[in-house]
């Protein structure tokens, strides 16, 4: 008879020969780094589980275990050939990304519970708030207000985009500053990395309740800028590109930090992927128009 524990080490190696498999048909799309993200996730639980022990562990526990990992398997399957079909993500379908890291990587910088909370409700809202807004303004056009609509659609698209590149905005190994042609540019463009650091940090501790601090990308000037979004669709510069995003709504460092922002600012720059940040100015900085 097979034991609950053996079950467990059952499912953890059908997730490793799942993501085997995307590996294998170099699924490297963000359908592939999401479910492999998605499974690192699903299997990280169960381990925590079989190292807290499984006596405790009811039938329903591990039927739950289970369905999370067909689904898993069947959001492959759909954002698979969703994909496929259209080259992009169908209206009123957006998902919420996993963490490209453990909840509890960022510690002692950003707290687990601070990420779970940011991550599985409050992402979680925009991302549903977005497909809620995208239905109504493009598949069910009875449903007015449009300005209502127009409205939901900037927040939470705005809310759900910059949540996204936060989260690949960080991780736990930084290497705390920058280097090559992102450097240089951020030198050009400042007068030095720590001029450059300091306008930032002084931006983002001038953010009034809700809103962001911003490095940009501007197309049209061939420059880099740095700005403060209210709310997450209000203040923008159009025609820009974020390239490094801090969340100052009070809900990332409350739990943690309380009212100090200025140590969550201090903090956070621990854990600034800049490898990612680079990868988001290379690719941008290929966007140039005609200066004015």
């Amino acid at each position: 008879m097979v034991t609950r524990n053996q079950y467990l080490e059952s499912l953890i190696q059908w997730g490793d020969d799942v993501k085997n498999l995307l590996h294998q048909q170099s699924i490297s799309n963000p359908v592939g780094n999401h479910s492999i993200n998605d499974i690192n996730n699903w299997q990280q639980n169960i381990r925590s589980i079989l190292e807290q022990g499984t006596d405790s562990l009811e039938d329903t526990d591990i039927q739950q275990l289970q369905s999370e990992g067909e689904q898993i398997l069947f959001d492959i399957y759909q954002m698979g050939n969703e994909r496929q079909a259209t080259g992009s993500i169908p209206y009123g379908k957006h998902r919420l990304p996993p963490l490209p890291y453990a909840y509890n990587a960022l510690e002692p910088y950003i707290s687990e519970e601070i990420m779970r909370l940011h991550h599985d409700e409050h992402h979680k809202s925009y991302v549903d708030g977005l497909n809620k807004a995208e239905v109504a303004l493009y598949k069910d056009r009875n449903k007015d207000p449009i300005k209502h609509w127009l409205r939901e659609q900037a927040f939470h698209g705005s809310g759900h985009y910059l949540h996204t590149i936060f989260w690949e905005n960080m991780t736990p190994n930084s290497t705390k500053k920058p280097s090559g042609e992102l450097l240089l540019k951020i030198e050009q463009d400042f007068g030095s990395w720590n001029k450059f650091k300091k306008l930032f940090s002084d931006v983002a501790e001038s953010v009034e309740g809700v809103g962001w601090a911003i490095l940009l990308w501007q197309p049209r000037s061939g420059k880099l800028g740095i700005q403060s979004f209210e709310k997450h669709q209000l203040f923008q510069i159009a025609d820009s590109i974020p390239l490094l995003v801090l969340d100052m709504w009070e809900h990332a460092y409350y739990l943690q930090y309380k009212t100090d922002k200025k140590a969550y600012i201090d903090n956070w720059w621990n854990v600034v992927n800049w490898e990612n940040v680079n990868e988001r100015y290379q690719n941008a900085s290929k966007l140039t128009w005609q200066a004015y």
